[in-house]
């Protein structure tokens, strides 16, 4: 037996949902609970919340746009020591994120959490800056990604037409196109966009395996200068054991500045917890869907980094090709040609797939946001709107694409400009997680949080200790960049506290001129003084 706690007005609701009506009544009632009204359609089961969040964690497209930060710092060990290592306390922060997700199933998600976890007092500011944390991350992920899209395309005609040369604008129009593409898709029906997010799933996985199979099967390592054959695999030594330090701070540092490549690419399972007011059974389904989605991304993830760090022939030439593309310049030492330009259009096309997810799931944050009032009141009304025939937040579909939009024009200010801002997704994204879990494991209010049917037991508060203090150790190293001291230029730069900091002190001089004299923090604190805590206890499934 488990025991469980919700708050709900009705002290007759039903446990556990025995049928589609009493699950439709449970998720409502229990919606209510939280402060809100139900207005989505509940389209998502537990398949399609998987596949909604496997499909933003994105992890064909993910890895080929952080190859080069993995492979640059610390090699092949860097990737596979980094992955390993990382992945532990990832998952204890995938764990204690599912736990909050199963008490608080809204689409407000951490920011929610925070507001009901922090002391008496300090929930409208926790919400606050946690919800402007998650904010900047769910803004710049979908464009990033387009971004990464745009340049791999481009690189790809220029690999079959060597006489093209793009240009930021190219970049910058083609980011836009396939924004706008990604908008139009989650602005369907919920129903609709189950459906395309767990066809975009299944081909996500599809081309994961397909991948595997060709690098595997057909690859042949030759000397890039000589053309010798160096055998289908590097020894284990090699791979495990040669740490290629492109950094100048010693090997240590080097390896844990390379976990920033996992932490941004396992930075989607939040997606889950966002979309959970669209979801059936919304307690269990959507922490089962972020556990499923950080354990299965886990284990393929570093199968594929693996792979790849077995078969690489020449890391200098990956990194410094022309093509400015790592993954594509990396199947070429190892494929044919005609086997590498295919590998690249499905990575193409999975990325494009993990865009419109990060879109869907930023739209559901925008809303959530407004509903409270975080954008002011003028802005707010504008952008929580739902709209009646898809029930779908289409306002705020198009408020960030407006928002993905204007900061794409930053293209045009060249590489160094664009990196600067979307180099802050993986540190805000994991600054976002881990403060309501910190105030879960460090300020308990247990007259306010009652566990929901998914939790961790005895062990909640260690598995989330673990996970914030791994998020905290690598704040730092985050932030770090390859070079110091007179080496250090615009270029080379890591832009990441500079930005992320300045952000979040604009947000909080916000806070201190302004929002704290209007802003009141989500409904929670409402909806509890109004509710009473029943507590029951079911069978564990």
């Amino acid at each position: 037996m488990i025991y469980v706690s919700s708050i709900n007005q009705n002290q007759n609701a039903n446990v556990e949902p025995e049928s589609p009506s009493t699950t439709s009544n449970h998720d409502r009632e229990l919606l209510e609970s939280l402060g809100y009204q139900q207005e989505f359609r509940r389209d998502f089961g537990l398949w399609s919340t998987f596949c909604v969040s496997f499909t933003v964690l994105g992890l064909l497209p993910s890895f080929a746009s952080t190859m080069n930060v993995g492979l640059a710092y610390a090699g092949t060990a860097g990737m596979i020591w980094g992955w390993l290592i990382a992945m532990v306390p990832i998952q204890c922060v995938a764990a204690s994120m599912a736990e909050l997700c199963s008490a608080m199933p809204t689409s407000g998600g951490l920011y929610y959490a925070s507001a009901v976890l922090a002391p008496e007092g300090y929930g409208p500011i926790a919400s606050w800056l946690t919800g402007w944390t998650n904010w900047v991350s769910q803004m710049t992920n979908s464009p990033s990604i387009n971004y990464s899209l745009a340049s791999m395309i481009l690189a790809l005609v220029t690999l079959l037409k060597p006489t093209y040369e793009s240009k930021p604008w190219q970049i910058f129009l083609l980011t836009s196109l396939l924004t706008l593409l990604q908008s139009f898709i989650s602005a369907m029906s919920t129903r609709t966009v189950a459906r395309f997010n767990a066809y975009g799933s299944v081909f996500n996985v599809a081309s994961l395996i397909t991948v595997l199979v060709i690098i595997l099967t057909k690859s042949e390592r030759r000397d890039v200068e000589t053309g010798v054959s160096l055998g289908r695999f590097s020894s284990t030594k090699k791979v495990w054991g040669e740490i290629h330090n492109g950094t100048e701070f010693p090997d240590g540092i080097a390896i844990m500045m390379s976990f920033v490549s996992v932490i941004w690419t396992m930075s989607g399972y939040d997606s889950a917890m966002h979309i959970s007011e669209e979801c059936t059974n919304a307690d269990l389904a959507s922490p089962r869907a972020i556990v499923m989605t950080s354990t299965v991304g886990g284990l393929i993830g570093w199968v594929l980094q693996a792979v790849v760090a077995y078969t690489i022939v020449d890391i200098e030439k990956v990194l410094d090709s022309p093509l400015g593309q790592p993954w594509a310049s990396y199947l070429l030492q190892i494929l044919p040609q005609n086997q590498a330009v295919f590998i690249v259009v499905l990575t193409i096309v999975c990325g494009f797939s993990m865009g419109q997810g990060s879109m869907m799931a930023a739209s559901r944050v925008s809303y959530a946001y407004a509903r409270d009032g975080c954008y002011g009141v003028w802005l707010s009304h504008l952008v929580q709107g739902v709209h009646p025939r898809t029930q779908t937040p289409v306002n705020a579909i198009c408020f960030n694409a407006l928002v993905g939009i204007s900061l794409s024009l930053l293209i045009l200010g060249g590489d160094t400009t664009i990196s600067a801002i979307f180099s802050i997704g993986a540190i805000s994204s994991f600054v976002g997680f881990a403060i309501p879990i910190a105030l879960y494991a460090w300020c308990p209010r247990k007259s306010c949080l009652k566990r929901g049917r998914w939790h961790l037991g005895w062990m909640s508060r260690s598995i989330g200790t673990f996970g914030v203090l791994f998020v905290m150790i690598m704040i730092p190293f985050m932030c770090l960049p390859a070079h110091s001291g007179l080496n250090v230029n615009p270029a080379l730069m890591n832009w990441t506290a500079i930005v992320y900091g300045g952000w979040m002190a604009l947000i909080s001089i916000w806070w201190l001129i302004s929002a704290r004299h209007w802003f009141e923090g989500p409904k929670c604190d409402r909806a509890n003084k109004d509710n009473e805590v029943l507590e029951y206890s079911i069978e564990e499934l």
